[in-house]
């Protein structure tokens, strides 16, 4: 499917790998110039070189740390020009209410929680100039599914997931779009340390971690790219009646749910 995307101008946080670099791609891929944003510089110009190397697009590279609200600020100033915005810097440390102090909690929020709020506040603001944009919030499915040994990061999601629904549902009259998906497990570099620390764990060898996989819906957990497939078509015209809600990528898991 054609998704008329070429041309288009987006900006992808947390670029440098997992759900963000593959987003990068394949919104490269559909024809965007892509700006990339994540805090380490290496990774960053690994992830532009490879852009660069398979479609003719623009590629740009900012080394920054979101949580702080001035380097939003500059963000907003040198890309405002951005037409899709996708927030997917952050990731909250696993751990219960005993587990994740106030400061651990507050510094993963102020990258993941207030880095999209902060993100999507100036963003916004550009477009609603333009009367044109698509913002598009990678959450996360323990914020439908909260779980008590994932409490920061399921009241985070949670939150977020809120934001998006009441942003999107008023985002129309300003000729814009918000929407969030929550992927459930997906395989990338932090996905298999977690697994690897729960198969030395359970089997004494870390190795043995791709047969906790099968746990997971077809055996597997997601691609990246399975999740960066549905954040193109929901960032095109083929989705433009949508906004203001939360598709979940999770291989049916909130749907296995017990109600009991």
């Amino acid at each position: 499917m054609e998704l008329g995307l070429r041309g288009n101008k987006a900006l992808v946080t947390g670029a440098s790998k997992g759900i963000g670099r593959a987003c990068a791609e394949v919104l490269a891929e559909e024809g965007c110039d892509v700006v990339l944003v994540a805090r380490t510089a290496s990774d960053l110009e690994a992830a532009r070189a490879a852009i660069i190397a398979k479609h003719n697009v623009a590629v740009r590279v900012f080394a920054l740390d979101l949580s702080q609200t001035r380097n939003v600020d500059r963000l907003a100033a040198e890309c405002s020009d951005a037409e899709i915005l996708i927030n997917n810097a952050g990731a909250i440390p696993g751990g219960n209410i005993d587990n994740v102090d106030e400061v651990l909690w507050r510094e993963a929020w102020d990258l993941k929680v207030f880095g999209y709020i902060n993100m999507t506040r100036r963003f916004y603001a550009l477009m609603r100039e333009r009367k044109k944009g698509v913002i598009i919030n990678i959450v996360g499915a323990a914020g439908q599914n909260p779980d008590f040994e994932y409490i920061a990061g399921s009241s985070g999601n949670a939150s977020l997931m809120a934001f998006t629904r009441a942003m999107g549902g008023a985002s129309p009259r300003d000729g814009i779009r918000v929407i969030g998906i929550n992927p459930g497990p997906v395989l990338t570099d932090r996905l298999i340390t977690l697994t690897r620390q729960r198969a030395q764990q359970r089997f004494g060898d870390a190795e043995r971690w791709p047969e906790l996989m099968q746990g997971h819906a077809f055996g597997r957990a997601a691609k990246p790219e399975e999740i960066a497939w549905m954040t193109a078509f929901l960032a095109s015209d083929r989705s433009a009646y949508t906004t203001g809600t939360i598709i979940t990528i999770d291989g049916g898991g909130s749907s296995r749910r017990s109600s009991l």
